[in-house]
């Protein structure tokens, strides 16, 4: 059993973390968000990058609340919206959000967090989990024309899934099939599960498809992009353990899961910080020892993964 100290990436940071939910129809503020936020920050003075994470199809933001505070206490600002409750396949919707959300981060953040807690607006990341996946890599290549006020330096898909299976892409089709075709201009990173294209049963399709999955991702990212898959764990295996109502009820029957999600949210956590730290603060440390030959000994959960970059 390897031994780790708070500095490691895979364990809770050195930051204690306030987690907030703002209701942007009750709120007071003059420049209310577009839609209701989650927001994880750190507690301590300082200065920090933000990183805006986007929810998986018909999931809550609440269900993602150990994992950003993950994030958060390693000294970034999460902001987790809540894009709809109910939707269709188009995320047409999504895209348009989530870059208003981006649009209103500069005028309007501030006002919610801690006083002693400052965003940084030039290092800022985008991030999304599933359907979200698909939809930050949509926002990054500027689908449906959209443009941000704020520029992104780092895009992340958390088992991104654009579709039902190659050739059922929902709207907007974001992967394309021609390798290393996406035009992001920044640094990309894919974690997928290995159990997301296994069927649980015989009833519902896999969460994520072979086709329109993480491999997919990852083949039409252009360097610098890295790609980190967890054989044994599934597509729902980093939200929260306990995940209320029947949605949350849902997400332990719908998907293959791994043993517990403890392991693969320490896993999915640890590998966005690293690469947090990588390309918003300049530090690759944590992020070339969990790629070494040895990297058993950085990563201190029992989890089998594969890896792979562009660089």
């Amino acid at each position: 059993m390897c031994s780790y100290s708070s500095t490691n990436v895979f364990d809770s940071g050195k930051h204690s973390t306030h987690v907030q939910r703002v209701e942007w129809r009750s709120t007071t503020c003059t420049v209310p968000p577009p839609k209701p936020l989650l927001l994880a920050t750190p507690l301590e003075d300082g200065e920090f990058p933000i990183l805006l994470f986007l929810h998986g199809y018909l999931l809550y933001n609440i269900f993602y609340s150990q994992l950003i505070q993950h994030v958060a206490s390693h000294g970034f600002i999460v902001i987790a919206p809540q894009l709809y409750t109910v939707a269709g396949p188009d995320t047409s919707d999504e895209i348009h959000s989530a870059a208003a959300i981006t649009n209103w981060l500069s005028e309007g953040l501030t006002k919610f967090l801690p006083s002693n807690v400052r965003p940084n607006f030039s290092k800022l990341a985008l991030a999304g989990h599933s359907r979200g996946g698909k939809t930050a890599f949509a926002l990054a290549l500027r689908k449906l024309n959209t443009t941000t006020n704020l520029r992104f330096s780092a895009v992340i898909g958390v088992d991104p899934v654009d579709g039902m299976d190659k050739g059922k892409q929902t709207p907007p089709p974001v992967l394309t099939y021609v390798p290393h075709s996406f035009d992001v201009d920044m640094a990309a990173l894919v974690i997928g599960s290995g159990l997301g294209e296994v069927k649980r049963n015989p009833l519902f399709p896999p969460c994520a498809p072979k086709g329109v999955n993480h491999e997919n991702f990852f083949s039409e990212c252009q360097k610098p992009a890295w790609y980190f898959v967890a054989k044994d764990y599934g597509h729902l295996d980093m939200l929260d353990d306990d995940t209320k109502g029947l949605a949350g009820k849902a997400t332990y029957c719908l998907c293959k899961n791994g043993e517990s999600r403890k392991p693969m949210r320490m896993f999915v956590g640890g590998v966005i910080v690293a690469f947090l730290n990588a390309y918003l603060n300049g530090d690759n440390t944590h992020l070339l020892a969990t790629t070494a030959t040895d990297r058993h000994q950085s990563v201190p959960i029992p989890l089998d993964f594969k890896f792979d970059c562009l660089v």
